[in-house]
């Protein structure tokens, strides 16, 4: 059998830093690494089932729901493979349980994941920076009337529900290398308990 290989999942907002931490990590980290992040899945998503598991908090589209819980097993169960016969891969996600109603995702794929070397990682960014980003990225930021919009207030408080991690980082203050260089120390010191194996006991 391959020696499992590793893994990282990268958890927070849109505009958050995320995907520029995966790319340094493909690109300066030893051995292949697979990005199968949200961003790809959604890519391979028909329109009609869009955004798929890039759905924001709020519950806005309950008919998509069940569809999302299996594209969130699928893309876990994915990662699992990759790791099984001993490629790395890499994750950047938005995980949020602000759906109609509980879905429980993020639990339920923690504990596909149990038993492999997994670093969750927080990617934490303030507001208001995550606001000049998006107005930098998309040309939209804030509302006519001067206020933060809605779903990038839930985006905030939602992606980081339970807030358990085996790494966090806040991308304001730091680049996407010093990110990356935390990351592969946490990958040399996995604790005997990580991060996914508490989240998977969540009932």
């Amino acid at each position: 059998m391959s020696k499992l290989g590793k893994i990282v999942i990268l958890n927070g907002t849109p505009r958050s830093g995320k995907s520029s931490i995966a790319i340094t990590i493909q690109n300066t980290f030893e051995g292949l690494w697979m990005n199968l992040g949200v961003d790809h899945f959604m890519k391979m998503t028909p329109e009609n089932y869009q955004p798929g598991i890039g759905l924001r908090p709020g519950g806005e589209r309950p008919d998509l729901e069940p569809i999302i819980i299996q594209i969130y097993k699928a893309m876990y169960e994915s990662i699992a493979a990759h790791s099984r016969i001993g490629i790395n891969v890499v994750v950047d996600v938005g995980h949020h349980d602000r759906y109609s109603v509980p879905r429980k995702i993020l639990p339920n794929c923690a504990r596909i994941l149990k038993k492999y070397p997994v670093v969750f990682v927080g990617v934490h960014c303030p507001i208001e920076e995550i606001m000049k980003r998006r107005k930098d990225t998309w040309g939209t930021g804030y509302a006519k009337n001067g206020a933060i919009p809605e779903p990038v207030k839930r985006w905030q408080h939602y992606v980081h529900i339970p807030g358990i991690y085996d790494l966090e980082v806040d991308t304001s203050i730091m680049s996407s290398d010093e990110c990356a260089h935390l990351i592969h120390q946490k990958l040399k010191d996995l604790p005997s308990q990580t991060a996914f194996q508490l989240i998977g006991g969540i009932e």
